[in-house]
């Protein structure tokens, strides 16, 4: 059986991203392949990383271009199912002058959240390092029963959990299930991955390092990473609490991925080092490395299939 470094289970989809005007003025847009566990194994598999992705797409033109394009990037594709009924979900991008973007979703219901239990490939859950997953598989029952099945797999085979909310508030019934489910999140990973702006929805506290001990008092999660987007980022790690500033790039077009970017980074460096006992400098050279791929990734329209190569992020530190 083949052996992962990391297996993602989650959406997998089409960003629509602006792409410019037609001759008409009607907005023209992209279809670039997107989803945030994907995108996080795309930056590993450009790293060097036997990765594996677990999800969902339709039976359609989208679908197929998904299966090929996360094949094309080298993310092993067994674990993806399709779905005979239900179309592949789309998103539309808008993205703001300073980068931002609001998200559209045609999701109701889209194929990523028809995943059920069943079609969990739990050989592949066996033999990973790392399995990470978000709150977008969380957000309907079958999926969501789906997904504590392979973190509970996972967690059996003695892998690392990570866990990145990245929450999208239009896809939930009511921001209370989202706290709910990001809540069984947090207590069941060792490698947290949370944005400023969804530690203080979390937690109730603006100050990011009060948020890290809001969490701290209530789950034992040994790295919890706060991604601060034009601040930079930090990690807290047992006493420790260390901040990088950020690679500002003057081209920057849009947001989209910066953080799966980031994310898949963090987990590069966990595969190379482990989890236990790393030191400030370790912490250090981890969030430089990430900060810079997420700023390069921030000039390239879409994500996926644009991943930095690991000399141009060298390049950039």
């Amino acid at each position: 059986m083949k052996k992962y470094d990391v297996t993602a289970l989650g959406e997998l989809l089409i960003d629509f991203t602006e792409n410019g005007k037609s001759n008409q003025g009607n907005p023209l847009f992209e279809a670039n392949p997107g989803g945030a566990p994907c995108n996080v194994l795309a930056m590993l598999a450009k790293l060097g990383h036997n990765t594996a992705f677990i999800g969902k797409v339709g039976n359609d033109f989208f679908g197929e271009q998904l299966r090929s394009a996360i094949k094309e990037v080298g993310i092993d594709d067994t674990g993806l199912c399709t779905d005979e009924k239900i179309h592949t979900t789309l998103a539309m991008v808008h993205t703001y002058p300073d980068g931002d973007r609001d998200f559209s979703f045609y999701r109701n219901p889209g194929a990523d959240m028809m995943l059920n239990k069943a079609e969990i490939c739990e050989d592949i859950l066996k033999n990973t390092k790392i399995f990470h997953f978000g709150t977008l598989s969380m957000t309907h029952e079958g999926v969501r029963e789906a997904t504590k099945e392979a973190i509970h797999i996972a967690e059996e085979a003695g892998a690392i959990i990570s866990f990145d909310p990245n929450l999208r508030p239009p896809l939930w019934e009511s921001m209370e299930e989202a706290r709910k489910q990001v809540l069984y999140g947090l207590g069941h990973c060792q490698i947290l991955k949370i944005s400023d702006n969804e530690i203080q929805w979390l937690t109730g506290e603006e100050d990011y390092s009060d948020g890290v001990n809001w969490i701290r008092e209530r789950y034992q999660i040994p790295l919890i990473l706060v991604s601060m987007g034009r601040e930079g980022s930090r990690a807290y790690y047992n006493e420790m609490m260390v901040e990088v500033k950020p690679f500002l790039q003057d081209n920057t077009i849009e947001t989209t991925g910066a953080g799966d970017t980031f994310c898949g980074c963090v987990l590069h460096y966990v595969c190379e080092h482990g989890i236990n006992g790393l030191k400030e400098e370790n912490l250090a050279e981890m969030l430089t490395f990430a900060n810079a791929a997420a700023s390069i990734i921030t000039t390239r329209k879409g994500a996926l299939r644009v991943m930095p190569e690991e000399k141009e992020i060298k390049l950039l530190i």
